[in-house]
């Protein structure tokens, strides 16, 4: 094996300009005499310097991870080309979850494994065994006695009506993936634009149309290259900026990327070093925020795309990111900590410490009052900026609690919905909370596999969740009624709502999106 200075040259001048650097390629050509070398005119694939360097991370990875005695050290941290590498034990995690899915088929345990592009290899630690060896009868009991709002009886007796499922010709199905689908956003002011993101190192921008499948126009395909193994190609996590005009995404390959609603790559952020888990937009439009396995959390530029501040207080992943305005935010990681900084600040003006596992979710209330959390350990909590301890522990779950999302806020009538804080677990339920009393309100416990995913329609009246079960089910808020449903063709990984409440849309397993009409 050799390699050559000459052939390291061109590769950086191919990259060059791959990158759009045209006038520093043409500079660099001149001085390293790249138009008189042999390889002048060699045929290479794109991104091929970019290959060539995750190649040797790859090799150095196995190096750093082989104990004397040839056994391999489990880590999941990232090794990157710049910077200390740091061991991480998550890898063991979905050891521990693959050992609990034993009892599951080979179809289901490739769903789960792929929830939200590979968060679970590096994260989720609460393994589905737990509920298995549940008694299944205390957990109905439980369920029973809490199925409509506090202090109402409830008749036991009574069979719940079954609900209708959502006609044929009111499914849509979007095809183009060539892997799980596992995000999706709706333009928030364009109701009939969809973005979604896959394993298959793409995004894509659906134009959904009014009539039928036959109405759908071909995708904007959003590549996201180099994409050189299976484990680094999932579009983790996007979002729409306030407008509309300019979506961001977040990968497995530790990049960043802003695109336009025309498939115009904007600006690639390179600067963490490990997949990224979160992702979102200030609604001024000026900062994006991200959070990522190598414990940091950054702050762009999205005018320019460069960082603007970058956080290293975590000691895990950061899992979750949320902005309270247009210069503070909260962050939450595997290290059972969440932190509120500000743009400008080094260090966070508050630290949130009641949780003792894993930090899955953080939600600033649509007030910018309370700050809300879920956690691994079972329970979600209600925080104020006034105080440390939390408002309310909210722990009548009995698994890990995944996903939860606030009601909207009606500043028109300010309706108490805006108060409303929906849960999503792994005990199959999903719970509604007071969040001014920290009662729970209802149980909706129709599901009967983990719930992934729970998101309110605009006006707050239904609520639409998705499992691994392969059901949608669509539940009004007054009575926890289950109204709608939808068995699909695989796993739900993420629903939701477009702005106007009449469709939902449903990131599924067999790599498809379901966008569902709804006609309540």
């Amino acid at each position: 094996m050799s390699v050559t200075s000459e052939e390291i040259n061109y590769l950086i001048f191919r990259y060059l300009q791959e990158s759009g650097f045209v006038h520093t390629g043409f500079a660099f050509q001149n001085e390293s005499h790249i138009h008189k070398s042999e390889f002048r005119n060699a045929n290479v694939q794109p991104g091929a310097l970019v290959s060539v360097l995750q190649k040797g991370l790859q090799y150095a990875d196995l190096e750093l991870h082989i104990n004397e005695d040839g056994t391999e050290r489990d880590c999941s941290g990232a090794v990157g080309l710049i910077g200390p590498h740091r061991c991480d034990k998550a890898a063991t995690k979905k050891h521990k979850r693959d050992e609990s899915l034993s009892r599951t088929n080979k179809k289901d345990r490739k769903e789960k494994d792929g929830k939200k592009g590979g968060r679970d290899r590096e994260k989720r630690s609460r393994t589905e065994q737990e509920e298995d060896e549940k008694d299944e009868s205390m957990v109905d009991g439980d369920v029973a006695e809490d199925m409509s709002v506090v202090g109402t009886p409830v008749d036991n007796s009574e069979v719940p009506e079954q609900p209708k499922a959502i006609p044929a010709n009111d499914i849509l199905r979007l095809k183009g993936h060539t892997a799980d689908v596992f995000v999706c956003s709706w333009n928030p002011s364009n109701p009939a634009q969809l973005a979604s993101g896959s394993g298959d190192a793409t995004a894509r921008i659906w134009e959904i149309p009014t009539g039928s499948e036959d109405d759908l126009k071909e995708p904007t395909v959003l590549n996201h290259y180099p994409a050189l193994t299976e484990n680094n190609r999932d579009v983790t996590t996007m979002d729409w900026n306030s407008s509309g005009t300019l979506l961001a995404t977040g990968s497995y390959d530790g990049q960043a990327r802003i695109w336009t609603t025309k498939g115009h790559l904007r600006h690639i952020m390179s600067q963490h070093r490990g997949p990224i888990f979160a992702l979102k937009w200030n609604k001024k439009g000026n900062y994006i925020l991200t959070g990522s396995l190598d414990h940091t959390t950054i702050v762009w530029d999205a005018a320019t795309g460069e960082a603007k501040q970058q956080y290293e207080f975590h000691s895990g992943t950061v899992l979750d990111v949320d902005w309270l305005d247009n210069t503070t935010f909260a962050t939450s990681s595997s290290d059972g900590k969440v932190y509120v900084c500000k743009v400008g600040n080094s260090e966070p003006f508050k630290v949130f410490a009641g949780h003792t596992d894993e930090v899955n979710a953080i939600r600033w209330d649509p007030q910018g009052e309370l700050l809300a959390s879920c956690s691994d350990d079972c329970t979600a909590k209600i925080w104020s900026l006034s105080q440390d301890d939390c408002l309310f522990d909210l722990t009548s779950h009995t698994s890990a609690v995944y996903d939860m999302t606030w009601a909207p806020y009606d500043k028109a009538s300010k309706e108490t919905s805006s108060r409303i804080l929906a849960t999503a677990s792994f005990d199959k339920t999903v719970r509604l909370w007071d969040a001014t009393s920290g009662a729970c309100l209802r149980v909706l416990a129709r599901h009967v596999e983990a719930v992934y995913t729970v998101s309110f329609n605009p006006a707050g009246t239904f609520i639409a969740t998705g499992s691994p079960d392969h059901t949608i089910n669509i539940w009004r808020v007054t009575d926890g009624s289950l109204v709608r449903t939808y068995q699909g063709e695989g796993g739900i990984f993420q629903v939701d709502w477009n702005s106007t409440g009449d469709r939902v849309a449903a990131c599924v397993a067999n790599g498809t999106l379901v966008v569902a009409n709804i006609k309540l």
